[in-house]
């Protein structure tokens, strides 16, 4: 364990607020002190709650920290002690009873499902909220409301832990725990530098962003809270939209090539001049076969106008064939800005499923002049795949290219 995180792992507070930066290990370690508490018979009657604002997000989050946490301290003889599911997903102790759930609160159903929450044995006593700025401060009110009740151990306590990169100094996280004191809070910060099991490639990645992205450096490498200052779109809405195509005028598709840099694809609605993002795919060193097949799996249509790169022709031809309209984008001098621009004339609701999307959008800066320390007309490129395909989406609406609403039958999905 990092040292730095023993007094987290020791308090007793109901609120548990981890704040740190990406490769800080916060995570690593919350998943690690709840396994050890859940073997630990002095906590026998404890249960815990895993929380993302998408319950999907959980398998390659809070799940796999917890299982691998699970392996790590118990080794070749892990299966003695815990049993393992991922459909549905669970994770069960078999020493104390102790059973670990997993839920999202996306919409107002998967909110109504948390207030009946219930383990087979013992009580719901632990919460665990990862990615914590995804969560609306309703979200965490819920959650809050649900934890009550005498407990039959002196030993068990309530408590909510949640876990994120400070991304807006601006955000409910802030002003409700950090910037007012609270006897029934605990608060933490901490960075990659403190995280005795970072490695050297690690390490040199985080100073190259410090030269290129000296923002995104003091959120994502020193874990101090970003600015609200030089977002580039600062205002849009999340919540549900309505998934029907019936429901708007035009849709489009946008994607962005990329493979250890993300690949993404979002399926834009345009309605009465308003852009509503209905669905995102984010993946990650996947080939262009396997996007294929989870594009199918996802739905995505093949009657809406497809806006790729235009540097990557060959992966155009790839979605061609499989049957999709997709063609590159015209990056004429200057068109960027149009974009932004173009964005920034239209109200933009997003989905809260966009998860990449909403986050990238939290970070999009216009660089800062070094000298004068003012901001430029140009934008930082970092971390900005899902901000492409956003762009590409907008551009038969931008330029007027798009096909007209008569015929929006054929864009259906």
């Amino acid at each position: 364990m990092n040292e730095c995180f023993r007094a987290s792992n020791s308090s007793r507070k109901r609120y548990r607020v981890e704040c740190g930066s990406a490769g800080s290990g916060k995570s690593v370690n919350v998943a690690r002190d709840f396994i050890l508490k859940l073997s630990d018979a002095r906590f026998k009657g404890a249960n815990l709650l895993c929380v993302r604002k998408t319950e999907s997000s959980h398998l390659d989050s809070t799940y796999a920290e917890l299982t691998r946490a699970i392996r790590e301290i118990f080794g070749s003889s892990w299966q003695r002690y815990w049993e393992i599911s991922r459909s549905p997903l669970r994770l069960f102790c078999k020493s104390t009873h102790a059973s670990v759930l997993f839920r999202g609160t996306k919409d107002e159903a998967q909110r109504e499902k948390l207030k009946s929450i219930q383990a087979t044995e013992g009580k719901i006593v632990w919460v665990w909220i990862e990615e914590a700025t995804e969560l609306d401060a309703s979200d965490l009110d819920i959650i809050d409301d649900r934890l009550r009740g005498e407990l039959e151990s002196p030993e068990l306590f309530y408590q909510i832990t949640l876990t994120f990169n400070p991304v807006s100094a601006s955000h409910w996280i802030k002003k409700r725990f950090f910037d007012r004191c609270d006897a029934d809070t605990f608060t933490h910060r901490s960075n990659y530098l403190q995280n005795a099991f970072i490695d050297e490639g690690y390490h040199r990645r985080m100073m190259r962003r410090r030269e290129q992205d000296p923002e995104g450096y003091r959120v994502y490498g020193l874990g101090e809270w970003g600015e609200a200052e030089g977002l580039i779109l600062p205002h849009y809405t999340v919540q549900c939209v309505d998934k029907r195509p019936e429901f708007y005028d035009r849709i489009a598709i946008g994607q962005d090539f990329g493979y250890n840099h993300a690949n993404c694809i979002l399926t834009v609605g345009f309605r009465d001049g308003d852009v509503f993002v209905l669905d995102e795919l984010y993946t990650k060193q996947l080939d262009t076969s396997e996007i294929l097949e989870l594009a199918s799996q996802r739905g995505i249509s093949k009657r809406a106008t497809m806006w790729c790169d235009s540097a990557e022709p060959d992966r155009i031809k790839c979605w061609r064939r499989a049957g999709y309209r997709a063609q590159g984008v015209s990056k004429e001098k200057g068109s960027v800005r149009a974009q932004i621009d173009y964005l920034k004339t239209h109200r933009l609701t997003i989905d809260p499923s966009c998860q990449a999307l909403i986050r990238e959008l939290g970070e999009w800066k216009w660089q800062r002049d070094a000298v004068s320390g003012t901001y430029t007309d140009e934008p930082v490129c970092i971390n900005d795949d899902a901000i492409a395909s956003l762009r590409y989406a907008i551009e038969g609406e931008r330029k007027g290219t798009a096909p007209h609403a008569i015929s929006k039958k054929l864009l259906y999905i």
